[in-house]
Order: structure tokens, then sequence, then C-alpha cells
């Protein structure tokens, strides 16, 4: 049996036996809610239907770090033996995608849950930053991660993070929601709108301009678009489909005192060393996360990171290949961890229950990472 593989987030969570020209067999909310056993009125374990939300929702990952451990050992639970059909006793192997500046701790409470509670039969665990460095047909580049709840920049060199130049910034597809949200209601007065309405506006109607120049243009002169809500009510969208992107290059439209993503980028792998490895690093970005496929984001980065180069120092974005799935960049740390596992479990690079037993969770800093 293909080994598991599994890329936790702030809103989803893809996992799928690892095969890498498709992408994840399973996508679901990483939110959970408990249901009540309505006869004896207890919990009675988790739901993930996104019908039966409430205002006791759990994300057990926020902003890349996990909060909530008995959630995430239910949601793992749910993927092993719903989602992928694993039987009690015969589990298999499993790569976890981990998000940037994982905490030692943290990542030795994964490997324990994995072998204690699953049993699981080999275990090993990457960055997603240099997984969606391997999912582009690359070893080195820069990972510039879009998320729902952070944004990570990361240079990878030979498939290592350069820990000393990574930058994680706490904003994402959440903050980006909640600005259009707060700019929609302000030009439809009375209009309260749903936070999955407003995301589906982001996707549908957001829109980045090639420059702050374009931006304003933008804004003084653009017309609004008519959208019927699932209530029957209708807003209109004018600027605010140009500012819930504009905020990536202008973190002040967020309350933000900071330099634009692609000034992050250009001081992050300045501080590379040795330096002879930055150009080939600035040469190589990845741009992936589902934020970073907003119309227009790709193009306006290139030009802003062009502008900080020099003719020696040229940002340049990488593509995936042509065969690779459509939605490669969405799910890249899950096709990168695919396409490791394919090396990692048969060479067995991997950490074996043997293994794991002899050493505790410690093992997991010296065999992965």
């Amino acid at each position: 049996m293909e080994a598991a593989v599994i890329d936790a987030g702030t809103k989803y969570v893809k996992a799928g036996l690892a095969v890498p020209d498709q992408d994840p067999s399973i996508v679901l909310p990483a939110a959970m809610t408990k249901v009540i056993d309505e006869d004896s009125g207890k919990e009675n374990g988790w739901s993930m239907d996104e019908s039966e939300w409430i205002k006791d929702t759990v994300y057990p990952i926020q902003r890349g770090v996990v909060k909530d451990w008995d959630a995430m050992e239910d949601l793992w639970r749910y993927i092993f033996y719903t989602g992928l059909g694993w039987e009690m006793g015969s589990e298999g192997q499993v790569l976890i995608a981990d998000p940037l500046l994982t905490s030692k701790i943290s990542k030795e409470k994964t490997v324990q849950i994995m072998f204690e509670a699953f049993n699981v039969n080999g275990f090993y665990a990457v960055e997603q930053a240099v997984l969606s460095i391997y999912a582009v047909g690359r070893i080195s580049g820069c990972a510039i991660d879009i998320g729902h709840g952070k944004i990570d920049i990361a240079p990878v060199w030979e498939g290592a993070i350069q820990h000393n130049a990574v930058k994680k910034l706490e904003v994402g597809g959440q903050d980006l929601n909640f600005l259009l949200g707060q700019e929609l209601e302000k030009s439809n007065p009375g209009i309260k709108l749903d936070p999955s309405v407003i995301e589906m506006l982001k996707e549908t109607y957001g829109v980045i301009a090639e420059d702050q120049e374009e931006y304003a243009k933008k804004v003084e002169g653009c017309s609004s678009v008519e959208h019927t809500l699932p209530d029957g009510q209708t807003i209109k969208i004018g600027q605010e489909r140009y500012t819930v992107g504009e905020a990536l290059f202008q973190p002040s439209f967020l309350g933000i005192e900071g330099y634009s993503i692609a000034e992050q980028l250009v001081r992050s792998v300045l501080l590379c060393v040795p330096s002879e490895s930055q150009k080939p690093l600035i040469e190589n970005i990845v741009l992936c996360g589902g934020t970073s496929t907003m119309k227009g984001f790709d193009s306006r980065f290139q030009k802003e990171a062009s502008l900080l180069g020099t003719p020696s120092f040229r940002p340049f974005i990488i593509k995936p290949p042509e065969y690779m799935p459509e939605n490669t960049m969405k799910n890249s740390a899950w096709i990168g961890g695919a396409i490791l596992a394919k090396v990692v479990f048969p060479q067995n690079q991997h950490i074996t229950k043997a293994e794991y037993d002899e050493s505790g969770p410690s093992i997991v800093h010296r065999k992965c990472y």
C-alpha cells in the first residue's frame, strides 16, 4: 500500500495516498465542532459537516500552530480510518507536511501520536516549503506560501530550509476576508455577510492591479458589479475587489506597518549564506497556497520583485511542469510530499516502529527535517 501523505492547514486538510501526478483524494475543512448526543446530552465526538458548525467550532490549527491536540488526533483518525480506509491493526506509513517553524515539542507530539495512537509502521515529516519546491521539480528555490492563516517565505537550498532567512507573517487569506467583509459592509449598509460568502466573493471577484498607480486608477474609476446573495439580497462590488488583494502589497490596508510581500522576499534571500546561493534562490521563486492564485497576483509579484532586483539578481517565478495537476500550486506541499514519499519509504530513510520504540519521540529531530 502507498504511504499516506497529510498536509494540514488552518482552513483545509489535504490527504491521500502518495500518487504524485494526482490531486489529493481528500480535501476537507479543518474546522470541527463537537457533536452532542441527543439522548444523553453528552459530547459524542466531532463533526466536520459545515452545516452543523456553531459558535463552538474548533480550529485544531491556527496560523500554522496546532492549538487543540485532541481535535487534531481525531481529525487524523478520521482521515486514516474513514477517508483512507485503513483497518485497525493494519496501519501503513505516513508522511506529514509540517508548517514552517514548527516547535520541537510539536514535532515530538506528532510522531508520538502517530506511533502510539495509530500504530503506524513508518513515519516521516518535512517542512511544507521544502515540499512545495519539490512539487515544481526543484531542490532549491524560495517558497512563498500564502495560506489562510499565515504567509511563509522560506529559502530552500538543496532540500534544506535556510532557517536564518525564513519569515513567517501572521497574516493570510482570513485577514483578507475580514478586510473585504468590512469594505463591503461599508459600501452596502445594512448587509451582514457570512464568512463563507465573503470567501466566495473574494475568490470570484478579487483581482490585483498591475501596480500601485494602476490600483489608484481602478479605485477612482472602476464600475460596480451586482451580486445576488444566497438569501436573495443584492450587493454591489466595486473598488473592494481591488483592495482585498492590494493589501498584500500595501500591508497598511490591514493596519500593519511593514514591507510588501515582494520586499519581504528580497530581504529574506539577501540573508542567505553563502552569498553565491542568493542568485539561484531568487531565480527560482515558487508561489503557492490558495491566496496566491488570486487573479493578477503572480504578474504583480513578478513586476514588484523585478523592480527590487539588479541585472545580476533577477527574481523569477517558476511554474510547475505541464504534466502536473492543474491545482498543483494550491496543493504544492501535498504533491511534493507524495513525490518525496516515493523515495523516502522505499529507501528506508523514514522512522520505523522499532527505532521509535528504542529512542522515543526525540528521534524525529535526527531523522527528519
